[in-house]
């Protein structure tokens, strides 16, 4: 093969899948938005003309989301927003949670005087939002916090796995935060993770990230039981 066709089609592959990325962005900031519900077809052809690319690259971009849990595609039917169920979504708790157990472990290692100092903020301002009522604000940080602490383990392949486990949850993002009495508790472990990272103790990091998430699973029970 002579090597201006070579270039050519290297510099082809690369704006293909530079498309396909612009399409798994869009889709996946669309689901874990909440803009696509669950059920809610996708229509390749539509998404190709919405965002100028091919339906070879939304294919891609479909596949790619499939692996990751978000998708489900079927034969003769096209995909659809994949629905994770109550129960599915305690399981996938389940697995959260062993991972970052080990997270906390190694952020309780790692951590450093600025890592500490942006934790103690947004365990502040979580604080701040209980006692104002804003309960999906507070949400909204518990979500900061746990994510600083992955990126604090420097823990790529957690920090890869936990992606994909947590949005697949964005169904349930509020639900458990809206269970009586859940809040103070919430609060309560959320600092019992920071004072274990602070100290340095890998130990008692984990076992307190360890009752957290068992108290974030018992909660989703008890939202799963009472929330349609």
């Amino acid at each position: 093969m002579r090597p201006g066709k070579m270039r050519r089609m290297r510099r082809e592959e690369k704006r293909a899948g530079s498309l396909s990325d612009v399409a798994y962005e869009k889709l996946y900031g669309d689901i874990t938005g909440g803009r696509l519900q669950p059920n809610e077809r996708l229509i390749e052809l539509d998404i190709a003309r919405e965002l100028g690319v091919s339906r070879a690259a939304v294919r891609n971009a479909l596949i790619r989301l499939e692996q990751e849990g978000l998708v489900k595609r079927e034969p003769n039917r096209g995909a659809r927003v994949r629905l994770v169920s109550e129960e599915e979504a305690v399981e996938i708790l389940e697995a959260r949670m062993a991972l970052e157990c080990v997270a906390a472990r190694h952020a309780a290692l790692n951590r450093t005087q600025e890592d500490l100092a942006e934790l103690r903020d947004l365990l502040s301002r979580m604080e701040s939002r209980v006692r104002e009522g804003d309960l999906l604000g507070a949400s909204d940080l518990n979500g900061q916090f746990h994510r600083r602490l992955v990126e604090i383990s420097d823990h790529a392949t957690i920090s890869r796995l936990l992606k994909m486990l947590n949005s697949q949850l964005i169904r349930f993002q509020y639900r458990t935060i809206l269970t009586p009495g859940r809040p103070a508790s919430s609060l309560a472990e959320h600092r019992a993770i920071f004072e274990a990272v602070e100290s340095g103790d890998p130990d008692r990091a984990e076992k307190a990230m360890r009752k957290h998430l068992s108290g974030v699973t018992e909660a989703l029970r008890q939202a799963a039981q009472t929330i349609p």
